[in-house]
């Protein structure tokens, strides 16, 4: 069995090549379980196994899963911390997490291991009390983010990661890139028929996909520009109110949910 591994920080950087100066290209989440591909120095080459984005990730975050570990971790029912920013106790210290995090659903007691530390949450970290779970009340959570390049969470979070955190924690993975979230579900071919949750994809003047955001209404999105947040969007794209102009050109629109 190839060795695999856990995320059992709050969050874990994941870079394009093995330097703490490079280029920051996603993040581990608490509780997501990765292959690993190769050692080199100080760095370890991952395959997230929820995505399978592979990059690098420092070794001094790495904790190791025996295959008894893994195969356990796998046999239990999990759920997504549907909280943008919440707490959970390792051993008797809190640990904070963000939404995405993967918990398994423990017993009435909310106590379970990881390699030997102890984990306890209460119900209320995974589900709010009388919560109605859409993806557009999802992805409303995450109004006012900070943008951060590679991000995946309320702490800083870029646009492809955005929505595929928000359709992770709704049950439905998706790709970590825009450019590969494209080939999915059914094109939608005016944005008068677009529904609330649908994915509108934009590009730039040779046609690369550049951005994605999420359709609340036939007129509103929210994406993650600068932060998350709600602008207007039409046929030919998101129209910025400071600025007066259309800020991204609008490509194509996919419905992922039927």
């Amino acid at each position: 069995m190839k060795k695999t591994g856990i995320c059992i920080h709050t969050l874990i950087a994941i870079r394009s090549i093995p330097s703490e100066r490079a280029e920051m290209v996603s993040q581990l989440l608490f509780g997501e379980t990765f292959a690993i591909e190769e050692v080199t120095g100080n760095w370890v080459r991952i395959l997230n196994a929820a995505d399978n984005y592979e990059g690098w990730v420092d070794k001094k975050l790495v904790s190791y899963l025996t295959e008894d570990d893994f195969n356990q971790w796998n046999s239990v029912q999990h759920q997504k911390v549907s909280i943008p920013y919440t707490t959970i106790t390792e051993n008797d210290t809190l640990k904070p997490i963000v939404a995405g995090s993967n918990l398994p659903i423990a017993d009435h007691s909310g106590t379970f291991s990881i390699a030997g530390i102890r984990y306890t949450y209460p119900h209320s970290v995974i589900k709010e009390k009388n919560e109605e779970i859409t993806l557009t009340s999802l992805a409303k959570k995450f109004l006012n983010a900070p943008y951060l390049w590679g991000g995946k969470s309320i702490l800083g979070i870029d646009c492809s990661g955005f929505v595929q955190l928000v359709y992770s924690i709704y049950g439905i993975n998706l790709p970590r890139d825009a450019s590969k979230q494209i080939a999915l579900g059914k094109t939608i071919n005016f944005i008068s028929e677009a529904k609330p949750g649908d994915l509108a994809f934009f590009d730039n003047e040779i046609g690369d996909i550049v951005h994605v955001g999420m359709l609340l209404s036939t007129h509103e999105i929210i994406h993650a520009s600068g932060f998350v947040k709600i602008e207007s969007v039409d046929h030919q794209g998101i129209f910025n109110q400071e600025s007066a102009k259309y800020s991204h050109k609008l490509r194509i629109i996919k419905r992922i949910v039927i």
